[in-house]
């Protein structure tokens, strides 16, 4: 497993240096801005340490990215653990950060979107059903079975999702996302659980459906899957 993530990293770190991959967040205008999560000050991004203050180890974070996570927190049976500035402030502004995916057998990562960042995912660890939707007027499926090794993009802001159909094997992901803080939009809590609810009339309309059915799915406990 360790050895996989180093060869996710290594082929992600070489196509960051080859423009492969463009960062959507603004352009560093110096050679790093460490974040400082401690500043009153607030800025589109966290404001930077003085330099004289950096160290080595805000461009480190024992992430323990080789270790299972715990599936068992949630309905949905994942756990995403993202990696972003605010666990790694070296991260501030440079555009990136990366998560590890769990899934248990028949777990999945719900529809959700990402308002800030495009994702690729490579699967490490078993098979994912995944896919993403396009924007109106077509909202047009696209999805594809990946095995290990195998790699995919969903298009930034577009709705997607995992699926792991084996009923007896857990999956692995690993994601790199391009933007220091990308967002995260889980479409079920977002719409049914939002605080305070939206009127029920709305989404029944919005979803043709009666209302005890919006009703019923604005009672129950909208969990999260990231960490």
């Amino acid at each position: 497993m360790a050895s996989s993530i180093l060869f996710f990293v290594t082929v992600l770190l070489a196509l960051v240096a080859s423009g492969v991959i463009a960062s959507l967040d603004p352009s560093p205008l110096l050679d790093f801005c460490v974040a400082d999560k401690d500043s009153p000050v607030r800025v589109n991004g966290l404001a930077c340490k003085d330099v004289k203050d950096v160290n080595v180890d805000d461009f480190f974070l024992a992430a323990n990215l080789d270790k299972p996570m715990d599936t068992t927190l949630n309905k949905v049976k994942s756990n995403v653990t993202l990696i972003n500035a605010m666990k790694l402030p070296g991260l501030n502004t440079l555009g990136i950060s990366m998560a590890r995916i769990d899934y248990a057998p028949r777990g999945q990562n719900p529809p959700n979107t990402h308002p800030r960042a495009t994702e690729i995912l490579t699967v490490l660890e078993g098979s994912l059903y995944v896919g993403f939707i396009t924007s109106n007027p077509d909202n047009k499926f696209f999805s594809k079975m990946l095995n290990k090794g195998d790699v995919f993009v969903f298009p930034q802001g577009l709705i997607h999702f995992q699926f792991n159909p084996s009923y007896d094997k857990p999956a692995v992901a690993i994601a790199a996302l391009s933007s220091q803080n990308p967002g995260a939009i889980t479409i079920a809590n977002a719409v049914f659980g939002s605080k305070p609810p939206i009127a029920d009339d709305v989404l029944a309309k919005a979803f043709q459906a009666d209302k005890k059915v919006v009703d019923w799915l604005q009672a129950q406990f909208w969990e999260d899957n990231h960490n």
